[in-house]
């Protein structure tokens, strides 16, 4: 294909890899999803921009992925381009006055064990978290009380006419899992966080804390999207499932978790359709018997 040849020219001029036909079940944490017809490797803007521009040129459908952790690949894949902005677009720089400026495939743990060494507070209960900061702040993922609402003050972005932008937190739209990047072509590219002045021990015991609450709360040892369905207002998920004796429920080898109702596991060979089958069962179930209407938390790419 003449016009995934030429993607190929552009990696090479700025030494970066493409994989044609890639399983992008080796990129998500569910390890679920078909091939996509190219994946991207990207290692800084320029070449970000360069591609996107070309894609955008030539009518190529394309996405945008980090660690793949709240996603659900299609069994039939992807039929595009796959930029991933992972291990080598993940730069950490501390500023003054407590602030640190980071790529966006820098995961969360990488960047808490970064700021607890200078001993600043403000990531502890987002370092388990199994995501990127560019990840989190798509879609303001969160936990124990806090969400990146809380730390991020600026972001630089990528916008749908690939015009790079800066954007401050005020005029994000953080919400509940919810930001003015969600649903949206936009690609966050950098994040300045704004963190405290602490003690290490106290950091260090707080975030050990929460990182041991979710070992044994959590069936961590299984893949997943993480929680798998959204928190409903006046209740919570897991509660509402579990209520519903659907705990272990299973389609093929897809199942509720029988550990914590909230998250939906692959126990082996599970696909996006045992997936969507079995959330959908779910989602059904609890409605009937609670009345609250359950919505998915992952993105699913098809």
């Amino acid at each position: 294909m003449e016009q995934i040849e030429q993607l190929e020219t552009i990696c090479k001029r700025y030494d970066c890899q493409l994989l044609r036909n890639e399983p992008l079940s080796k990129h998500t944490t569910f390890r679920i999803g078909g091939c996509c017809t190219a994946f991207i490797d990207v290692n800084c803007v320029d070449v970000l921009l360069e591609l996107l521009n070309y894609c955008n040129d030539n009518n190529l459908k394309w996405t945008v992925l980090g660690n793949g952790s709240n996603v659900l690949v299609s069994d039939e894949g992807y039929d595009g381009v796959v930029f991933s902005l992972g291990k080598q677009f993940a730069n950490i720089e501390f500023l003054d006055d407590c602030k640190i400026r980071c790529d966006a495939g820098v995961y969360l743990m990488t960047v808490a064990k970064s700021v607890l060494e200078e001993s600043l507070s403000g990531m502890e209960c987002l370092a388990g978290i199994p995501g990127t900061v560019g990840g989190a702040l798509y879609m303001n993922a969160g936990a124990y009380g806090g969400e990146m609402a809380d730390v991020v003050i600026s972001a630089e972005y990528i916008d749908e006419d690939g015009k790079l932008k800066t954007v401050l937190k005020e005029d994000m739209d953080l919400s509940y899992r919810h930001s003015m990047f969600s649903g949206t072509k936009r690609i966050i590219t950098g994040l300045t966080l704004q963190l405290r002045n602490g003690k290490y021990d106290a950091i260090k015991t707080e975030m050990d804390g929460y990182l041991n609450q979710r070992r044994a709360k959590q069936p961590l040892e299984l893949p997943s999207a993480g929680s798998t369905f959204k928190r409903p207002v006046g209740s919570y998920a897991s509660f509402l499932i579990d209520q519903c004796g659907l705990k272990g429920a299973s389609v093929g080898d897809a199942q509720v978790s029988v550990k914590h109702a909230g998250f939906v596991v692959n126990t082996g060979k599970a696909t996006c359709k045992d997936v969507l089958e079995l959330c959908e069962f779910v989602i059904e179930t609890v409605e009937e018997k609670t009345g609250y209407k359950l919505e998915l938390e992952p993105v699913l790419l098809k």
